[in-house]
């Protein structure tokens, strides 16, 4: 199925994980494509990475230019994420004091002025930027170029069943939902995105995600 086919008016989604998990030509080409686009990526961008990283230090010279943070995977599996730090060191500890101030309905926290992001974390979340280093979780195996958004726990916390169907497949550095609406949907427009990924998916609806994303990079759909 191609992203123009996708129905818009499915209201409920239950995944058959098991016709995919038969798919062996499928999973050993995404697998086989994840590592060799992962390594290809990481070379190719080599420089932006140096830029990147030159970047962070001048802009918080005490900062680690890496941030570190474990999300979960496929089947709840916690998983250590690598992102380039666009958020002060102590963003974590100040999530509690702004939970109030979520403007996004359901198990996801997003703040579109979010007052933790550095000046040069702004322009890398514009332009996603600041997820380049995920490529080495994708080249590792406990990611995909494709699939639904990496949850924190807390957030998996706040899961019913039918929201878990979304961890029966590896997350991804992108995916339906960031390919496409991104920020201007709550959580359940995210989760029947991926849903409906996971439904669908075929390596041609990835090719067709990957492209739409490196778009993404140069023309930014509300991402912060």
């Amino acid at each position: 199925m191609t992203l123009c086919k996708i129905e818009e008016k499915i209201e409920h989604i239950f995944i058959d994980i098991r016709s995919k998990r038969n798919d062996l030509s499928y999973r050993f080409i995404k697998r086989l494509f994840d590592i060799v686009a992962s390594i290809s990526a990481l070379l190719l961008l080599t420089p932006v990475f140096l830029i990147l990283i030159i970047a962070i230090k001048i802009s918080s010279p005490r900062e680690n230019v890496f941030y570190v943070q474990t999300r979960l995977g496929i089947n709840e599996t916690p998983f250590k994420m690598y992102k380039f730090r666009s958020m002060v060191s102590n963003a974590d500890k100040m999530l509690s004091h702004l939970k109030s101030k979520n403007e996004v309905k359901g198990a996801m926290f997003k703040i579109k002025d979010d007052p933790r992001v550095t000046k040069i974390g702004h322009f890398m979340r514009k332009h996603s930027v600041d997820e380049l280093p995920k490529l080495l979780n994708v080249l590792i195996g406990n990611m995909s170029l494709v699939g639904p958004r990496t949850p924190l726990p807390i957030e998996v916390a706040e899961y019913t069943d039918y929201a878990k169907q979304r961890l029966l497949v590896k997350p991804g550095c992108t995916g339906l939902w960031q390919a496409t609406v991104r920020n201007s949907v709550g959580f359940d427009g995210m989760l029947r995105l991926d849903l409906i990924y996971i439904a669908n998916r075929s390596l041609w609806l990835d090719f067709e995600i990957i492209m739409k994303t490196l778009k993404v990079f140069v023309q930014p759909n509300n991402a912060y």
